[in-house]
């Protein structure tokens, strides 16, 4: 890579990360650097780059393989092509180029994905008995954090960041600072959740905390910050003591919440309000997931199915 390159490189680095929370930084930046050593092997100048050579490389993502000879993902050459229509972007509107080469190249096309595994309401409640059978501080903060999940479908990396100050017990709320997108939302608690918060808060939290200055709602012991790792086997450990026989993970909860509030009628947007999605297209998903569920109904029940 040119020097050149280096230096917008580190100037989209520092536009990246005032912009986005966590890793989409260095996710976009990964996929400039794929593009900029590929412009390498061609022999093409950052500056020179046309249209014509964004498709070049797009056929090249196309035609790639793994090295046990499958083709890339199609979400893996769009998050490539989105950290390259990105860096342009960038380009363009700082005035690095007069025009901006990406602007018309399509991102392909993929199928919905449908959420592989959603819990049944029973499924749900049976995890979260299963986390009330302790009393020590451990287990007090586990049943909080699992009834918050199943009470507002909280992304991970939001529920890490909660503080004591983001909850109100007695209004039953929850506020998402910075969620993904840096964007704040309040979403309401269930009655059970708040108490189970309430009784965690009382009884549980100071122990963990152990007289150390943690901001986090949620610690892990000693105070420590709860990493995604640390939630994920929190959330395995009791799905395995409720005999729960599916692969449960954080998101999974995520996409119980929608799909249980959906079948109890709510509103789209009023589940897309609660998820936090940018997109009404993202939590429309979820209705495929209805259809998908009556497809199977009419094929077992219907004389002619």
């Amino acid at each position: 890579m040119s020097a050149k390159g280096q230096h917008l490189l580190g100037l989209y680095a520092e536009d990246l990360e005032a912009r986005y929370p966590g890793r989409t930084p260095e996710e976009y930046l990964r996929g400039v650097r794929v593009f900029l050593a590929w412009l390498d092997k061609q022999g093409i100048a950052l500056a020179s780059v046309r249209t014509e050579d964004l498709l070049a490389y797009q056929s090249a993502l196309v035609s790639a393989r793994k090295s046990d000879g499958k083709p890339y993902a199609l979400s893996t050459q769009t998050h490539q092509l989105v950290a390259v229509k990105g860096f342009f972007r960038f380009l363009y509107r700082r005035g690095f180029r007069l025009n901006d080469p990406a602007t018309t190249l399509e991102l392909p096309r993929a199928d919905v994905r449908l959420p592989r595994l959603v819990l049944t309401p029973r499924e749900a409640l049976r995890i979260l008995a299963a986390a009330a059978r302790g009393r020590d501080a451990v287990a007090l903060r586990d049943r909080a954090i699992l009834e918050t999940l199943y009470a507002t479908g909280i992304r991970v990396s939001e529920l890490a960041k909660l503080t004591p100050y983001d909850v109100d017990t007695e209004e039953r709320v929850l506020r998402v600072v910075l969620g993904k997108g840096r964007k704040d939302r309040t979403v309401p608690l269930t009655k059970a959740a708040a108490a189970a918060i309430e009784s965690y808060l009382a009884n549980g939290r100071a122990e963990l905390v152990a007289g150390k200055k943690t901001p986090f709602l949620f610690p892990a012991e000693h105070g420590g910050y709860l990493h995604r790792a640390l939630l994920s086997r929190i959330v395995k450990r009791y799905a395995e003591a409720a005999r729960i026989k599916k692969r449960v993970t954080c998101h999974t909860f995520r996409h119980s919440v929608a799909t249980h509030l959906l079948r109890g009628g709510a509103d789209i947007r009023q589940i897309q309000a609660l998820l936090g999605h940018a997109s009404l297209a993202t939590t429309e998903r979820y209705t495929r997931v209805e259809i998908s569920d009556l497809r199977q109904v009419v094929r077992r029940a219907h004389p002619r199915g």
